[in-house]
C-alpha cells in the first residue's frame, strides 16, 4: 500500500482537489479501471475518522463505548452506506444518461470509480465537521447554541464542507473523457446555498444540531 501517496491525496483535497484526479486516466490506460486498486487512502481515511471522533466525543463528553458505537454509525452508516448509496445512484445516471456516444459501446463508468469519488468528497466534509467544528463546541454546551454570530459561523462551516462535496465530486465526474454534460454535477451548489441561507435567516445552528443528532443516535436526550 502506497500510503505516501494517499496521504498526499488527502492534503490536495483539501488545498488543491483538481490534482487528485490526474492519475485516474493514468490508471485507465496502465490498469485499465478508473477506480483506485490501493486501499491504502481507505485506511488513512479510517485512522483519521477514528481519531477525529475521538476528539468530537472528548469534547462531546462522551464514554468509551459511545465513543466506539458513534465511530460505528459514522464509519458504517455516514461513509460506507451513504456512498454505496450516492456511489449506485449516480453509477445508474452516468452510465444510462450521461456517456458520449462514442464511448457507449466501448466502457462505461465503473461503480468502484463512483465509490471513490464519494470517498475523496467526503474527506473534506469530515476534515470541517470533525475538526474545525471542534472550536465552536464548547460555546454549545455553555448554552450560547442560539447566538446569532455562532449561529452565523456554524452554518457557514457546512456551506463550506457542502461545496467542497458537490465540487470534488463534480471534479472526479469531469476528470472522465467518455461523460457529457458533467456540469450537472454542480446544480446542487444552488439548493445548498437557499438552504444554508434559510437556516441562518431562522438562526437554526446546523453544526449545533449535529452535534445533537450525534447524541440521539447513542440514545441520549441533549
Amino acid at each position: 500500500m502506497d500510503f505516501e501517496f494517499a496521504f498526499w491525496q488527502i492534503v490536495y483535497l483539501i488545498s488543491a482537489p483538481h490534482k487528485v484526479y490526474k492519475t485516474a486516466g493514468y490508471r485507465k490506460h496502465t490498469k485499465s479501471q478508473y477506480a483506485r486498486d490501493d486501499p491504502a487512502f481507505l485506511v488513512l481515511l479510517s485512522a483519521f475518522l477514528i481519531v477525529s471522533t475521538a476528539g468530537l466525543a472528548l469534547v462531546l463528553g462522551l464514554t468509551f463505548i459511545d465513543y466506539f458505537v458513534l465511530v460505528g454509525y459514522v464509519l458504517l452508516v455516514d461513509v460506507v452506506g451513504a456512498g454505496m448509496l450516492v456511489a449506485t445512484s449516480l453509477w445508474f445516471l452516468t452510465n444510462r444518461f450521461m456517456l458520449k456516444p462514442a464511448a457507449r459501446a466501448l466502457e462505461d463508468v465503473e461503480w468502484g470509480f463512483c465509490f471513490d469519488v464519494h470517498l475523496n468528497a467526503f474527506f473534506p466534509v469530515l476534515f470541517i465537521l470533525h475538526c474545525v467544528e471542534l472550536s465552536l463546541i464548547p460555546f454549545y454546551t455553555s448554552g450560547s447554541s442560539s447566538s446569532v454570530v455562532l449561529t452565523v459561523a456554524a452554518d457557514l462551516l457546512w456551506l463550506l464542507a457542502l461545496v467542497y462535496y458537490v465540487y470534488i465530486s463534480f471534479l472526479g465526474y469531469n476528470s472522465l473523457g467518455i461523460l457529457q454534460e458533467t456540469r450537472l454535477f454542480l446544480l446542487p451548489l444552488l439548493p445548498i446555498v437557499m438552504f444554508v441561507l434559510i437556516a441562518i435567516c431562522a438562526n437554526w445552528n446546523l453544526c449545533y444540531a449535529l452535534m445533537h443528532f450525534y447524541k440521539s443516535r447513542l440514545g441520549h436526550q441533549s
